[in-house]
Protein backbone atom coordinates (compact mmCIF):
# COMPACT_ATOMS: atom_id res chain seq x y z
CA UNK A 1 0.00 0.00 0.00
CA UNK A 2 1.50 3.32 -1.07
CA UNK A 3 2.17 6.24 1.21
CA UNK A 4 -0.30 8.43 -0.63
CA UNK A 5 -3.04 5.93 0.20
CA UNK A 6 -2.10 6.06 3.88
CA UNK A 7 -2.46 9.82 4.00
CA UNK A 8 -6.25 9.73 3.58
CA UNK A 9 -8.21 11.15 6.54
CA UNK A 10 -9.64 7.78 7.49
CA UNK A 11 -11.52 8.87 10.58
CA UNK A 12 -13.39 11.78 9.05
CA UNK A 13 -17.15 11.55 8.91
CA UNK A 14 -18.48 11.01 5.41
CA UNK A 15 -19.60 14.27 3.83
CA UNK A 16 -23.32 14.89 4.28
CA UNK A 17 -24.06 14.61 0.57
CA UNK A 18 -26.45 11.80 1.52
CA UNK A 19 -29.52 13.43 3.14
CA UNK A 20 -30.28 11.86 6.51
CA UNK A 21 -27.14 9.75 6.34
CA UNK A 22 -26.11 8.01 9.58
CA UNK A 23 -22.86 8.92 11.29
CA UNK A 24 -19.98 7.10 9.69
CA UNK A 25 -16.22 6.66 9.87
CA UNK A 26 -13.51 5.64 7.46
CA UNK A 27 -11.91 2.39 8.60
CA UNK A 28 -8.67 2.01 6.63
CA UNK A 29 -10.25 4.16 3.95
CA UNK A 30 -13.60 2.37 3.72
CA UNK A 31 -16.74 4.15 4.89
CA UNK A 32 -18.73 2.22 7.47
CA UNK A 33 -22.07 3.57 8.75
CA UNK A 34 -23.20 3.39 12.37
CA UNK A 35 -26.71 2.13 11.71
CA UNK A 36 -29.03 -0.48 13.25
CA UNK A 37 -31.25 -3.28 12.02
CA UNK A 38 -34.35 -1.09 12.29
CA UNK A 39 -32.79 1.93 10.58
CA UNK A 40 -31.17 -0.11 7.84
CA UNK A 41 -34.38 -2.04 7.11
CA UNK A 42 -36.37 1.23 7.06
CA UNK A 43 -33.93 2.80 4.60
CA UNK A 44 -33.88 -0.25 2.32
CA UNK A 45 -37.66 -0.67 2.23
CA UNK A 46 -38.19 3.05 1.64
CA UNK A 47 -35.90 2.77 -1.36
CA UNK A 48 -37.90 -0.24 -2.52
CA UNK A 49 -41.25 1.53 -2.11
CA UNK A 50 -40.15 4.71 -3.88
CA UNK A 51 -38.22 2.97 -6.66
CA UNK A 52 -35.01 4.79 -5.75
CA UNK A 53 -33.15 1.51 -5.68
CA UNK A 54 -29.47 1.73 -4.82
CA UNK A 55 -27.02 -0.64 -3.19
CA UNK A 56 -26.26 -1.67 0.36
CA UNK A 57 -23.00 -3.33 1.43
CA UNK A 58 -22.70 -5.51 4.53
CA UNK A 59 -19.10 -4.88 5.48
CA UNK A 60 -16.56 -7.18 7.11
CA UNK A 61 -12.82 -7.13 7.71
CA UNK A 62 -12.50 -9.07 4.46
CA UNK A 63 -14.25 -6.27 2.57
CA UNK A 64 -12.09 -3.61 4.18
CA UNK A 65 -8.93 -5.46 3.18
CA UNK A 66 -10.16 -6.05 -0.35
CA UNK A 67 -10.50 -2.27 -0.51
CA UNK A 68 -6.97 -1.83 0.81
CA UNK A 69 -5.63 -4.03 -1.97
CA UNK A 70 -7.85 -2.57 -4.71
CA UNK A 71 -8.62 1.18 -4.49
CA UNK A 72 -11.22 0.85 -7.27
CA UNK A 73 -13.12 -1.67 -5.19
CA UNK A 74 -12.91 0.66 -2.19
CA UNK A 75 -14.49 3.40 -4.31
CA UNK A 76 -17.36 1.06 -5.19
CA UNK A 77 -18.13 0.40 -1.52
CA UNK A 78 -17.72 4.03 -0.51
CA UNK A 79 -20.25 5.00 -3.19
CA UNK A 80 -22.88 2.64 -1.74
CA UNK A 81 -26.04 4.10 -0.24
CA UNK A 82 -25.44 2.27 3.05
CA UNK A 83 -22.51 0.26 4.44
CA UNK A 84 -23.44 -1.69 7.56
CA UNK A 85 -20.92 -3.01 10.11
CA UNK A 86 -21.42 -6.77 9.77
CA UNK A 87 -18.13 -7.77 11.41
CA UNK A 88 -17.69 -7.28 15.15
CA UNK A 89 -14.14 -5.84 14.69
CA UNK A 90 -15.69 -3.07 12.59
CA UNK A 91 -18.14 -2.28 15.39
CA UNK A 92 -15.20 -2.01 17.79
CA UNK A 93 -13.38 0.22 15.30
CA UNK A 94 -16.38 2.55 14.98
CA UNK A 95 -16.54 2.86 18.77
CA UNK A 96 -12.80 3.56 19.03
CA UNK A 97 -13.21 6.20 16.32
CA UNK A 98 -15.80 8.13 18.31
CA UNK A 99 -19.15 6.41 17.74
CA UNK A 100 -19.72 4.63 21.08
CA UNK A 101 -23.29 3.62 20.21
CA UNK A 102 -22.27 1.60 17.13
CA UNK A 103 -23.84 -1.85 16.97
CA UNK A 104 -23.50 -4.84 14.69
CA UNK A 105 -25.78 -5.19 11.66
CA UNK A 106 -25.18 -8.82 10.68
CA UNK A 107 -26.12 -9.93 7.16
CA UNK A 108 -28.32 -12.97 7.99
CA UNK A 109 -30.19 -11.07 10.72
CA UNK A 110 -30.63 -8.03 8.48
CA UNK A 111 -31.96 -10.26 5.70
CA UNK A 112 -34.55 -11.73 8.07
CA UNK A 113 -35.52 -8.28 9.37
CA UNK A 114 -36.06 -6.98 5.84
CA UNK A 115 -38.10 -10.04 4.89
CA UNK A 116 -40.31 -9.62 7.97
CA UNK A 117 -40.97 -5.96 7.16
CA UNK A 118 -41.42 -6.65 3.43
CA UNK A 119 -44.04 -9.29 4.25
CA UNK A 120 -46.00 -6.76 6.31
CA UNK A 121 -45.73 -4.06 3.66
CA UNK A 122 -46.45 -6.35 0.71
CA UNK A 123 -43.11 -5.60 -0.97
CA UNK A 124 -41.86 -8.48 -3.17
CA UNK A 125 -38.26 -9.63 -2.72
CA UNK A 126 -35.80 -11.54 -4.87
CA UNK A 127 -32.68 -13.62 -4.37
CA UNK A 128 -29.72 -13.61 -6.78
CA UNK A 129 -26.82 -15.97 -6.08
CA UNK A 130 -26.13 -19.29 -4.39
CA UNK A 131 -26.55 -22.77 -5.81
CA UNK A 132 -29.95 -24.08 -6.96
CA UNK A 133 -30.14 -26.33 -3.89
CA UNK A 134 -29.32 -23.47 -1.51
CA UNK A 135 -31.89 -21.22 -3.19
CA UNK A 136 -34.58 -23.89 -2.85
CA UNK A 137 -33.80 -24.35 0.85
CA UNK A 138 -33.56 -20.58 1.39
CA UNK A 139 -36.92 -20.05 -0.28
CA UNK A 140 -38.57 -22.69 1.90
CA UNK A 141 -37.05 -21.27 5.09
CA UNK A 142 -37.96 -17.62 4.50
CA UNK A 143 -41.54 -18.64 3.70
CA UNK A 144 -41.63 -20.79 6.84
CA UNK A 145 -40.60 -17.74 8.86
CA UNK A 146 -42.70 -15.24 6.91
CA UNK A 147 -45.62 -17.05 5.22
CA UNK A 148 -47.03 -13.89 3.60
CA UNK A 149 -43.73 -12.87 2.03
CA UNK A 150 -43.83 -12.71 -1.75
CA UNK A 151 -40.64 -14.10 -3.28
CA UNK A 152 -40.92 -12.78 -6.81
CA UNK A 153 -37.51 -13.75 -8.16
CA UNK A 154 -34.87 -16.43 -7.66
CA UNK A 155 -31.80 -17.02 -9.77
CA UNK A 156 -28.66 -19.09 -9.29
CA UNK A 157 -26.21 -17.66 -11.83
CA UNK A 158 -23.34 -19.78 -13.15
CA UNK A 159 -19.98 -19.54 -11.37
CA UNK A 160 -18.43 -17.59 -14.23
CA UNK A 161 -18.88 -14.13 -15.75
CA UNK A 162 -22.17 -13.92 -17.64
CA UNK A 163 -22.16 -13.29 -21.34
CA UNK A 164 -23.71 -9.96 -22.34
CA UNK A 165 -26.95 -11.57 -23.53
CA UNK A 166 -27.20 -13.69 -20.36
CA UNK A 167 -26.73 -10.63 -18.19
CA UNK A 168 -29.37 -8.71 -20.14
CA UNK A 169 -31.87 -11.54 -19.71
CA UNK A 170 -31.16 -11.62 -15.96
CA UNK A 171 -31.73 -7.87 -15.67
CA UNK A 172 -34.97 -8.11 -17.65
CA UNK A 173 -36.17 -10.98 -15.45
CA UNK A 174 -35.46 -9.00 -12.28
CA UNK A 175 -37.33 -5.99 -13.65
CA UNK A 176 -40.27 -8.11 -14.80
CA UNK A 177 -40.55 -9.80 -11.39
CA UNK A 178 -41.39 -6.55 -9.64
CA UNK A 179 -39.03 -7.34 -6.77
CA UNK A 180 -38.55 -4.24 -4.60
CA UNK A 181 -35.60 -5.69 -2.68
CA UNK A 182 -32.99 -7.91 -4.31
CA UNK A 183 -30.72 -9.85 -1.97
CA UNK A 184 -27.41 -10.56 -3.71
CA UNK A 185 -25.40 -13.50 -2.40
CA UNK A 186 -22.37 -13.77 -4.67
CA UNK A 187 -19.70 -13.26 -2.00
CA UNK A 188 -17.28 -10.38 -1.57
CA UNK A 189 -16.01 -8.70 -3.76
CA UNK A 190 -18.07 -10.17 -6.61
CA UNK A 191 -21.46 -9.11 -5.24
CA UNK A 192 -20.40 -5.49 -4.66
CA UNK A 193 -19.02 -5.23 -8.18
CA UNK A 194 -22.22 -6.76 -9.56
CA UNK A 195 -24.45 -4.33 -7.66
CA UNK A 196 -22.37 -1.36 -8.72
CA UNK A 197 -22.50 -2.43 -12.37
CA UNK A 198 -26.31 -2.85 -12.27
CA UNK A 199 -27.50 -0.05 -9.99
CA UNK A 200 -28.46 2.21 -12.90
CA UNK A 201 -30.30 -0.57 -14.73
CA UNK A 202 -32.37 -1.73 -11.74
CA UNK A 203 -34.83 0.23 -9.59
CA UNK A 204 -34.90 -2.33 -6.77
CA UNK A 205 -32.87 -1.89 -3.58
CA UNK A 206 -29.94 -4.32 -3.79
CA UNK A 207 -28.44 -5.73 -0.59
CA UNK A 208 -25.20 -7.73 -0.75
CA UNK A 209 -25.45 -10.26 2.05
CA UNK A 210 -22.55 -12.66 1.40
CA UNK A 211 -22.99 -16.03 3.09
CA UNK A 212 -26.44 -15.20 4.48
CA UNK A 213 -28.09 -17.44 1.87
CA UNK A 214 -26.11 -20.45 3.13
CA UNK A 215 -26.71 -19.64 6.80
CA UNK A 216 -30.46 -19.06 6.51
CA UNK A 217 -30.86 -22.13 4.29
CA UNK A 218 -28.98 -24.24 6.84
CA UNK A 219 -26.34 -25.18 4.27
CA UNK A 220 -23.58 -23.88 6.56
CA UNK A 221 -23.39 -23.72 10.34
CA UNK A 222 -23.24 -20.34 12.07
CA UNK A 223 -20.83 -19.66 14.89
CA UNK A 224 -22.27 -19.80 18.42
CA UNK A 225 -23.52 -16.44 19.65
CA UNK A 226 -20.79 -16.17 22.29
CA UNK A 227 -18.07 -16.57 19.66
CA UNK A 228 -19.75 -13.92 17.52
CA UNK A 229 -19.91 -11.48 20.45
CA UNK A 230 -16.23 -12.10 21.15
CA UNK A 231 -15.31 -11.24 17.57
CA UNK A 232 -14.15 -14.82 16.94
CA UNK A 233 -16.68 -15.89 14.33
CA UNK A 234 -13.80 -15.99 11.85
CA UNK A 235 -12.14 -18.76 13.87
CA UNK A 236 -15.27 -20.90 13.70
CA UNK A 237 -15.62 -20.36 9.95
CA UNK A 238 -11.93 -21.10 9.41
CA UNK A 239 -12.30 -24.39 11.29
CA UNK A 240 -15.31 -25.27 9.10
CA UNK A 241 -13.73 -24.32 5.75
CA UNK A 242 -9.94 -24.12 6.18
CA UNK A 243 -9.00 -24.70 2.55
CA UNK A 244 -11.32 -22.01 1.23
CA UNK A 245 -10.96 -19.39 3.95
CA UNK A 246 -7.37 -19.68 5.24
CA UNK A 247 -6.06 -16.72 3.27
CA UNK A 248 -9.03 -14.50 4.11
CA UNK A 249 -8.50 -14.92 7.83
CA UNK A 250 -4.85 -15.81 8.37
CA UNK A 251 -3.54 -13.14 5.99
CA UNK A 252 -6.18 -10.40 6.02
CA UNK A 253 -6.94 -10.38 9.76
CA UNK A 254 -3.38 -9.66 11.01
CA UNK A 255 -2.93 -6.99 8.33
CA UNK A 256 -6.22 -5.38 9.36
CA UNK A 257 -5.28 -5.36 13.04
CA UNK A 258 -1.87 -3.79 12.45
CA UNK A 259 -3.18 -1.13 10.11
CA UNK A 260 -6.09 -0.27 12.38
CA UNK A 261 -3.73 0.19 15.33
CA UNK A 262 -1.61 2.49 13.15
CA UNK A 263 -4.72 4.47 12.15
CA UNK A 264 -5.85 4.88 15.75
CA UNK A 265 -2.37 6.00 16.78
CA UNK A 266 -2.19 8.58 13.99
CA UNK A 267 -5.66 9.96 14.61
CA UNK A 268 -6.13 9.72 18.34
CA UNK A 269 -2.69 9.08 19.78
CA UNK A 270 -4.08 6.09 21.66
CA UNK A 271 -4.33 2.36 21.17
CA UNK A 272 -7.51 0.30 21.67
Amino acid sequence: MGQAHLSVDFGAREADSRPGAPSSRRILGMRVDATSYESAADEILLRAETGRGGMVCVSTVHMVMEGQDDPEFQKIVNAADLVTPDGVPLVWALRWLGLPGATRVYGPTLTDAICARAALLGIPVGFYGGTPDVLDRLHAEVLRRHPTLRVAFRMSPPFRPLEADEDLRAVEAIRASGAGVLFVGLGCPKQERWMSAHREALSCAMVGVGAAFDFIAGAKAQAPAWLQRAGLEWLFRLACEPRRLWRRYLVHNPRFALRLVAQLWREKGVLP
